[in-house]
């Protein structure tokens, strides 16, 4: 299995866990850009800026490296921190990005079978021409911490359909609420879904701002994502995707530590508004079994970064339908 662009922090001389073990030797390329051969970036080298524990699936900083030390940051080692009394927080310049083969590689996501509430969205794809895709929901559905707009993950997501069906015409249209919660998409649907002109499908995704202290409890998220489904549907006319969230930095003071209970919420309001589901939540999860978020935090609270987008886009991948 080939991995491409996984991200990493590393501290001092301390191991960082790649997603999988068992490296083959060779194979491992390490470098400061997601994008490989981007101009200025630094492909550093084994033995002089990292060393490898191949079986382990683990990369740590030398003692001279060029990787950035991750120790430095103000954020290392912080518990309940608030990042409001922080300048400069966020972890891009940290990153470094990691091509591998392992021989112990397996699915990032589950098999998700949506055929049941996607049947006029394949119809569509299969006779091809026009195909809108209209993203909705908060500051990562609108693309927070990707570098690049293709690297977003509804844009990876239109990419893979694109290719599934070469004869659709897909164009992806983003129209989220940056900052703000599921009762912001119910009372400000018209400001910013209302101006998509004819959507074919929503995907919409609320979730990380609800789950901060003081949003609404999960019963109440999930009635406000059953409205949003209601309101596109009926304003609209397009079938939708609900999807969940990750769980941001459990060492973030405004985090609840709940995002299971909303993430299960977005699961249920799909299955009463009879529409269909990604997990995003459980995939993120089977990933942090090994690695540490802030390897995978562009903003180190709640945003993802290029390779935490493509982790959302194996969650979309993952739905058959």
């Amino acid at each position: 299995m080939q991995i491409h662009g996984e991200s990493l922090v590393l501290a001092k001389m301390e191991p960082g866990n790649l997603c999988f073990d068992h490296v083959k030797k060779g194979s491992l390329v390490v470098r400061s850009t997601f994008v490989a051969g981007k101009e200025g970036s630094v492909v550093y080298d084994e033995g002089t800026d990292y060393v490898v524990d191949y079986a382990a699936g683990t990369l740590a900083r030398t003692a001279n490296s060029r990787i950035p030390d991750y120790s430095t940051h103000c954020l290392y080692g912080q518990k309940d921190f608030d990042h409001t009394k922080f300048t400069d927080f966020g972890n891009h310049r940290c990153f470094v990005w990691a091509d591998y083969e392992t021989t112990n590689g397996r699915a990032w996501a589950a098999p998700n079978d949506q055929r049941a509430f996607l049947t006029e969205v394949r119809t569509k794809l299969e006779a091809g021409g026009p195909f809108k895709i209209a993203s909705y929901g908060d500051s990562i559905t609108a693309g927070g911490e990707a570098s690049e707009v293709p690297f977003r993950f509804q844009q990876r997501f239109g990419n893979y359909l694109q290719t599934k069906f070469p004869k659709a015409e897909v164009e992806v249209q983003d129209v989220s609420i940056s900052g703000y919660s599921s009762q912001q998409g119910i009372d400000w649907f018209d400001k910013y879904m209302g101006t998509v002109e004819k959507p074919d499908l929503a995907l919409v995704g609320f979730g990380m701002n609800d789950h901060n202290i003081g949003g609404p409890e999960p019963g109440k998220f999930k009635d406000n994502l059953v409205e949003i489904v209601r309101m596109i549907r009926e304003r609209k006319g397009a079938e939708v995707i609900l999807f969940s969230a990750f769980p941001p930095n459990d060492n973030w003071h405004y985090g609840t530590h709940r995002m299971a209970l909303f993430a299960a919420a977005t699961k249920d309001a799909a299955a009463e508004a009879k529409c269909a589901y990604v997990d995003v939540y459980s995939t993120w999860e089977v990933v942090l079994k090994r690695k540490d978020q802030p390897s995978l935090l562009g903003n180190n609270i709640n945003h993802p970064n290029d390779f935490g987008h493509w982790l959302y886009e194996q969650a979309f991948g993952a739905m058959e339908f």
